[in-house]
């Protein structure tokens, strides 16, 4: 339908009004978007174990190199290699019949002795009674004591070499001298061990329990003896400082350990400290010389800050930040100070107090000054307890 002339103008005028209409409508529709919505963390002061996460070994904590303490050759391998062996169980077999016909001449040697004994004190007797009726001189009666002493003392000669020989002839049966798990032969049969020297046959390990090896800087050792001289923080008695394996795939070893010592002595060619962690190996999972890396609680701060890892944002500069919301539910940017990591949570040194509210999901969707709704049913801050459970 066409418009007459003269009423064009009237329409033109009409839309006009509508398009502006619709340009005002706008942005009272922009102002009445919801507040996005985050979820907040509220700060709260919490005793907090303080770990270290130190590099190191496992170390068997009993090694022994199985030797040959005599001469001979290797007849037999009793065990099986890799095996588990006990204590006393028999290892190799070396060929017994020198040491036999040795012990056969040391016990015939201790008869030969206790004979020529037996003869002199008999003697020794007769003189004796003889002494006092003057019938033979004290002279002759001296050699006989002599005699008597000189043959008694051969015959503790001659016991003496026959415990010898019967060492030697035990040493012929090459026994485990620990519990553990035995390795690979170093020698087959045949060979000729302990010739003047002590041949090495097997290595014996003891893997249940473990240990575990690491090193840390004095450096940060002695930052940490400093906080607690400061009473900044208190330290974790040595039966009580847990610790917890971080294998190579970077798990956690599921069963706990234990710290046994801290050494007493600087490396000087790293200036670091070693320090001893014991760990139960039932299923022999932790094997000697693998790297490893162990959580180590050294300390216990009494009243601590900490917030999630997904709560951090750096800058350009990697200077770490928070995003807090405000009494008038607006979010404000906060730059923290962090010290270790606990887990999945970072502890906070400076920047934050207790009560406030750190953002710890949907940072993407909110900015400085934005104006925000609090999901109120999560806003309570999970504490964090010294077991991390």
């Amino acid at each position: 339908m066409s418009i007459p002339f003269s009423k064009r103008p009237l329409a033109i005028l009409a839309l006009l009004t509508l398009a502006l209409t619709g340009c005002n409508d706008a942005p009272e529709q922009d102002a009445q978007a919801p507040a996005p919505q985050v979820r907040v963390e509220t700060v709260q002061l919490q005793a907090m174990a303080i770990s270290t996460e130190l590099s190191g070994r496992i170390l068997a904590p009993r090694t022994a190199e199985v030797r040959a303490r005599v001469a001979g050759v290797v007849l037999k391998r009793v065990y099986r290699e890799g095996s588990d062996v006990k204590r006393g169980d028999v290892l190799f077999l070396i060929d017994p019949a020198p040491f036999k016909a040795d012990h056969d001449s040391a016990r015939a040697a201790l008869a030969k002795a206790e004979a020529t004994l037996y003869q002199a004190r008999l003697q020794e007797q007769r003189y004796r009674e003889l002494v006092d009726d003057k019938a033979v001189s004290r002279q002759e009666y001296d050699n006989a004591r002599a005699a008597f002493l000189q043959a008694d003392a051969q015959v503790a000669e001659a016991r003496a070499a026959l415990e010898r020989a019967r060492l030697n002839l035990g040493y012929a049966t090459v026994t485990a001298p620990i519990s553990g798990r035995v390795g690979r032969a170093l020698v087959t049969e045949g060979a000729l061990v302990g010739q003047n020297e002590t041949t090495a046959l097997a290595v014996i390990q003891q893997l249940d329990p473990i240990h575990a090896d690491v090193t840390q800087s004095t450096r940060d050792l002695n930052a940490l003896r400093r906080a607690m001289r400061a009473g900044e923080l208190q330290q974790v008695g040595q039966d009580q400082a847990r610790a917890t394996l971080i294998q190579d795939d970077g798990s956690a070893y599921p069963l706990p350990g234990k710290l046994l010592f801290s050494d007493i002595s600087v490396d000087p060619s790293t200036n670091q400290i070693t320090l001893r962690s014991e760990f139960p190996n039932p299923d022999l999972d932790l094997l000697p010389g693998s790297y490893v890396r162990v959580r180590l609680e050294q300390a216990l701060q009494p009243k601590g800050i900490s917030v999630p890892q997904r709560a951090i944002l750096r800058d350009s500069a990697g200077v770490p930040k928070v995003l807090v919301v405000d009494a008038q539910q607006r979010i404000e940017e906060r730059q923290v100070v962090l010290g270790n990591a606990q887990g999945d949570r970072w502890i906070v040194s400076e920047g934050l107090a207790p009560g406030e509210r750190v953002v710890i999901e949907g940072l993407q969707h909110v900015k400085v000054g934005d104006q925000v709704r609090v999901d109120a049913d999560k806003a309570a801050n999970p504490i964090v307890q010294r077991n991390g459970q």
